[in-house]
């Protein structure tokens, strides 16, 4: 009697977690990739972002959302926390992301929000950074309590420490069905979406504290020139006096965000990429419904 070949697996993955508690990290180590941007400051993803992981016998699709936001109430914020529910509420599986050791007011704002009626997987991140192994398995059991979770995975995004078994766990819960995408694609973002996220990312790495958060990227054009990519963008500050802050001593500020941001742009994009970079103050652009639908947030 011939074995039965194992069944094929596909669907889509949300990771969800507090902001700042590694999300993007995650996912970019599991599809090894870049795809999703990250930085030390919280609410760094603010949109869906996709990532795609094809296995022998399994295409996971994992979704990367904002951290879910508790404290500020804009419009910006609204549609970030409008798109964590969202995700929620389409996923095949959810993956709650929590730090080793801790879990806050934050977190358990998570916690509710976590679908009954599909699986839901607890993924403690950060494992490496406990100041003692033996802190994890009461940490565990206090938390195994709190949902009906379908597995407990530590994990180390940053090292890159128990993933498979994160996805091995990920794919049995996933629906049968043939794959959604090619083996070898890694993201549905648009390289257009992309290019802006990486130079959001130079700017949140690059200026640390003394930029405000309410900054965001427009890509003004985007064209394929034979193998080159020609890129014009422009970074969208909240006031006028924070476009000396990024243009910094002679644009020196600016040049280095844009060195970086094209350089990881290369790397993703498979080609030479020509990339222009401007300053321009807009106020109250995170109120401004229309502008935020322009970007892409709505």
């Amino acid at each position: 009697m011939a074995l039965q070949a194992a069944a094929f697996r596909a669907g889509y993955v949300a990771i969800v977690g507090r902001p700042n508690v590694g999300k993007s990290t995650l996912l970019n180590r599991l599809v090894g990739h870049k795809i999703s941007i990250t930085s030390r400051k919280p609410q760094t993803t603010r949109q869906r972002v996709v990532g795609i992981q094809t296995l022998e016998h399994a295409q996971l699709l994992y979704v990367d959302t904002p951290g879910y936001q508790t404290r500020h109430a804009g419009a910006l914020n609204r549609q970030m926390n409008r798109v964590v529910t969202q995700v929620l509420a389409d996923a095949d599986v959810v993956v709650w992301l929590v730090e080793a050791a801790r879990l806050g007011a934050a977190d358990r704002a998570v916690l509710e929000l976590l679908p009954v009626r599909r699986p839901v997987l607890l993924a403690i991140n950060k494992i490496d950074l406990l100041a003692a192994r033996k802190l994890l398995l009461p940490f565990i059991d206090s938390v195994s309590k709190l949902h009906d979770f379908a597995g407990i995975v530590p994990v180390s995004a940053a090292r890159g420490d128990g993933l498979e078994d994160l996805a091995a766990a990920i794919a049995r819960c996933l629906p049968e069905r043939p794959p959604l995408y090619g083996a070898d694609e890694i993201t549905e973002s648009n390289e257009r979406s992309l290019a802006a996220e990486l130079i959001r990312e130079k700017v949140f790495r690059l200026l640390g504290e003394e930029l405000p958060y309410s900054c965001t990227v427009l890509i003004d054009h985007f064209a394929e020139e034979r193998a080159l990519r020609r890129i014009h963008a422009t970074i969208i500050v909240d006031k006028e006096s924070h476009k000396g802050i990024v243009v910094g001593a002679g644009g020196s500020r600016l040049k280095k965000i844009a060195t970086q941001a094209r350089l990881d742009m290369e790397k993703l994009f498979g080609g030479k990429v020509y990339l222009e970079v401007w300053v321009k103050a807009r106020p109250g652009w995170s109120e401004d419904r229309r502008f935020l639908q322009r970007l892409g947030y709505g």
